[in-house]
């Protein structure tokens, strides 16, 4: 098998997911002259109420903390730009690709990974909390737009790799694997498995690993720069990591006495190119020695398809380990997340106690039901909150709240 890289668009290859063969929606819905199901899909993600939140949710700077900086909407831009390429080059379903990258983050908390580790707390014993099972829960349940249905009622193959781009969820025997198999399958992919078989034991499509990838790209390389530009990160550091210190090395050398903005740019993008241009080599020859003519033989592989070659991989982990330790445990960042863990246990403990404090619908229905089930209502009205609503609603319920600047 020969896989060709080319500017121009090129026939999609026979292990790509074809969408003319979907397996098609939970709920039968007539073909559109005009979209393929994964176009239709793409613009059902880009119009929901969920995805128009992302831009007022934390990706590692607070709102107010200045304009420049990503938030989850930003980022999810970004990672589909990234998305496409990489399925273009691999011949892929761009339009697939894209959608996933669009609806990856859809399930975030407010104030990104703290929200998040906190409301997996608040949700000990009701089946813990997980952003990539929020997601699949907002796109199947929580979005109320249709006449017909609750949630969008996106294409299989797009369930799918929203649910598994990460990789498979379980064994054939049906037990969690990976990450999960501490804390067992997150609710939301339990309870829709019970609706449709999204065959959580396989791995995902190319299309769905792209979509994967392609996050981890973006936030190395952008929480470096505005980790740089919010001068919480330096110059002089990046020597401590292999690829940036090759990276700035060469930046310096062809630009030298370059002004700080520039030379942040000069860094991130080719730390951009550097990255995708590796995967699609490295994608290129484990699809060349597995050889599959259909996108099932992705599936059943026991490896994923894409992928960073064994030298970048080292390279990403080491720059994924200095982003931990100097821009997410920095000291001004660990202080903000302090005060939005208590903005958000706060809310949470509140609403448990008295549900009645949320607004209507949230509030409506929720007499004579046990605390798993009022637990999941707070979990999902907290969850979808913006930073900027989060802290409004505190404010409204407390006399108390953090000043976060």
């Amino acid at each position: 098998m020969t896989v060709t890289l080319g500017y121009g668009a090129q026939p999609r290859a026979a292990y790509a997911v074809d969408p003319n063969l979907t397996r098609d929606r939970l709920f039968p819905e007539a073909s559109s002259p005009t979209r393929t199901p994964f176009q239709r899909d793409r613009d059902r993600i880009i119009h929901s109420t969920a995805f128009r939140r992302l831009k007022h949710k934390t990706q590692v700077f607070v709102y107010h903390e200045g304009d420049h900086f990503r938030t989850r909407l930003t980022h999810t831009i970004e990672v589909s730009q990234i998305a496409r390429s990489l399925a273009r080059a691999l011949r892929l379903d761009e339009d697939l690709a894209e959608c996933l990258a669009l609806a990856h983050d859809l399930g975030h908390t407010p104030f990104g990974h703290e929200g998040e580790d906190v409301m997996h707390e608040c949700m000990q014993g009701h089946g813990g909390f997980d952003h990539n099972a929020q997601s699949l829960r907002i796109v199947t349940d929580l979005e109320r737009r249709y006449a017909q249905f609750d949630g969008l009622n996106l294409s299989w193959e797009t369930l799918e790799g929203l649910v598994k781009h990460n990789g498979p969820i379980t064994d054939r025997a049906g037990n969690a694997v990976g990450k999960l198999a501490k804390n067992g399958i997150p609710f939301a992919i339990q309870e829709y498995a019970k609706r449709q078989d999204l065959m959580l034991w396989s791995w995902p499509s190319a299309e769905a690993q792209v979509a994967a990838i392609a996050d981890d790209i973006a936030y190395d390389a952008h929480d470096l720069d505005d980790g740089l530009r919010a001068g919480l990160l330096s110059f002089d550091a990046m020597h401590e990591v292999p690829l940036l210190d090759e990276i700035l090395t060469e930046v310096d050398t062809l630009h030298p006495g370059l002004e700080d903005g520039r030379r942040i740019h000069e860094m991130v993008r080719r730390c951009i190119t550097r990255m995708v241009e590796d995967v699609i080599s490295e994608s290129i020859r484990r699809l060349e020695l597995l050889a599959p003519s259909r996108v099932d033989e992705i599936r059943f592989a026991d490896h994923a398809v894409v992928s960073f070659s064994s030298d970048m991989a080292k390279k990403e982990k080491a720059l994924k380990a200095f982003l931990f330790q100097n821009l997410y445990r920095h000291p001004d960042v660990l202080e903000v997340r302090k005060k939005v863990a208590q903005v958000t246990r706060d809310l949470f403990d509140l609403y448990m106690k008295e549900p009645i404090k949320m607004p209507e619908p949230w509030s409506e229905g929720l007499a004579g039901m046990d605390s798993t089930y009022i637990a999941r209502r707070v979990c999902d009205f907290i969850a979808g909150m913006t930073d900027r609503y989060a802290i409004d609603e505190h404010r409204r319920l407390f006399d108390d709240t953090p000043d976060l600047r």
